[in-house]
């Protein structure tokens, strides 16, 4: 499986080669790699070296270093998990605009909605139906209940990316509203208007994805998050 590194890059070579005998499916995930001492002479490279690449593959989540006697280096295999990490750093801790955000989320929330119009089953209409149900409830309260109204608005948003099907479009939109709440705690404004208006656009979405319109439910989304965003810029240009 491994070869005689070179010695000009013996570094990078050590993790491009366990790398891509994890992406070709020769290392499996749960797999245990050889023994130290065994992939030095494989490699034919020094412990330091060796150890250092397992630290790069450790970082990009692709083996767990794990101790004792029953330890060594396991597969852990391609996910997102890192992805979602930088993402949700990234907007947890506000580092990209109100409008970079906007703009990515019009595009991917667009066609995430359209592909649940097209996806959705009768157990996903009833669910989303019973996530409305909730944010009516909610909306119906008052002030006092307005983050629990926007919290169940970011379940929406995640049951859609899960009704469409697609593993990418769900992990990042979950990163995405799952730590979005700090932009709307610092920018959405509170007033009754706005929260209905919010209400009445996640009705007409959820109509939309009921009745198999993706080409609507695709502009409905694009457009309630436009809505919102301007919302937002307005606020905290008032805030300046």
């Amino acid at each position: 499986m491994f070869q005689k590194v070179r010695k000009n890059r013996i570094f990078q070579d050590v993790v491009d080669q366990i790398e891509a005998a994890i992406l070709d499916g020769k290392l499996k995930i749960g797999d245990t790699l050889p023994p130290e001492r065994e992939l030095r002479e494989r490699f034919e490279t020094s412990r330091g070296t060796l150890r250092e690449a397992l630290r790069v593959l450790e970082q990009k989540g692709l083996i767990e270093i794990r101790l004792g006697v029953n330890g060594g280096a396991v597969v852990r295999g391609v996910t997102t998990e890192k992805i979602s990490e930088n993402l949700a750093q990234l907007i947890r801790f506000q580092q990209v605009s109100l409008e970079h955000l906007a703009e990515f989320r019009e595009g991917v929330e667009g066609s995430v909605v359209a592909f649940a119009a097209k996806r959705a089953t009768p157990e996903d209409i009833a669910q989303l139906k019973s996530l409305l149900a909730e944010a009516l409830t909610y909306k119906d309260q008052g002030f006092d209940s307005q983050d629990a109204f926007i919290r169940v608005d970011e379940h929406i948003h995640q049951s859609l990316a899960r009704i469409s099907r697609n593993p990418i479009y769900i992990s990042i939109l979950q990163t995405v509203h799952e730590n979005i709440h700090a932009y709307f705690e610092s920018f959405l404004p509170r007033e009754p208007h706005v929260i209905e208006e919010n209400y009445r656009d996640l009705c007409d979405i959820v109509h939309a994805v009921e009745t198999g319109d993706d080409k609507n439910a695709r502009r409905l989304a694009r457009l309630h998050v436009q809505h919102f965003n301007h919302y937002m810029i307005q606020r905290k240009q008032q805030q300046k």
